[in-house]
């Protein structure tokens, strides 16, 4: 079909390719998400219902786009590791921001009765997102630790903060007062002294993150040996998106999944 008189309009359209040979990363932020949280009533320092919600989401998001290898979630923050060999949307920059951020925002949205069945949605929840370009395998590993650094760092000084607040009477300002300058060893400290808690003890979940990866789903652990019949659906089956709570500094983790680094 001939195209109109206006059909001119497309040129101002210009290619956006990504870089090929690199690892993407996509970062997703919840947009004003401190007044959200307000908003909606959160326990703090840390909301179970809404960290599971996010998980959920981006299960369904790593669901949909196989190409996704690695997701890893802290608060209100997800980023996903691309294989980099990854073809998807012809890299096109704008079509995968764009589909990829909608596709986790609406899952949010979607899920959000399933986590908060007694807390009505007053507003839509928004996500901001980036993707960065890493050349190789080391940047990519530097990228994921720097978030759980940031885990840590930012979840211990909120269970000390909140603590404060919650069960020491100090008030906001003052709790900021208190903590101001304190190195991590300060805040182990007060948290033990005062409020009796090993942060080392505190939930995994909290303390590292999320961690999203795809594992072939275990088979029943019937003692005899499967039917060829049973193997070849066993082969043939979807390795699953499984959540994990664990370390990704150190070699282990990569070390036992070479899968997600391979390319």
């Amino acid at each position: 079909m001939a195209g109109s008189k206006f059909a001119y309009v497309r040129n101002f359209e210009l290619p956006d390719p990504l870089l090929p040979g690199t690892f993407m990363v996509l970062r997703l932020d919840g947009h004003s998400f401190h007044r959200f949280s307000d908003v909606h009533g959160f326990a703090k320092p840390n909301d179970v219902r809404a960290l599971k919600l996010l998980d959920h989401a981006a299960t369904d998001l790593m669901d949909q786009y196989p190409d996704i290898v690695l997701g890893f979630g802290e608060s209100d923050e997800f980023s996903f590791l691309l294989k980099k060999s990854a073809s998807l949307y012809n890299r096109r920059h704008a079509k995968i921001l764009s589909t990829l951020t909608s596709h986790f925002t609406a899952s949010v949205t979607f899920r959000w009765s399933t986590y908060f069945p007694d807390t009505p949605l007053q507003y839509p929840p928004t996500f901001d997102g980036r993707i960065v370009l890493y050349p190789g395998i080391k940047e990519v590993r530097d990228y994921f630790s720097w978030r759980q650094a940031d885990t840590h760092i930012n979840n211990l000084h909120n269970t000390a903060f909140w603590a404060l607040v919650q069960q020491g009477g100090e008030s906001t300002s003052q709790a900021h007062s208190t903590l101001k300058g304190t190195q991590s060893k300060d805040k182990h400290e007060l948290l033990f002294t005062r409020f009796g808690v090993n942060y080392n003890a505190v939930d995994e979940r909290f303390r590292k993150g999320s961690v999203l990866v795809r594992q072939q789903e275990q088979q029943g652990s019937h003692p005899d040996s499967p039917s060829p019949e049973a193997k070849a659906k066993a082969n043939a089956s979807k390795p699953a998106v499984v959540i994990l709570h664990c370390d990704i500094i150190k070699d282990e983790f990569w070390d036992s999944r070479p899968e997600i680094l391979s390319g």
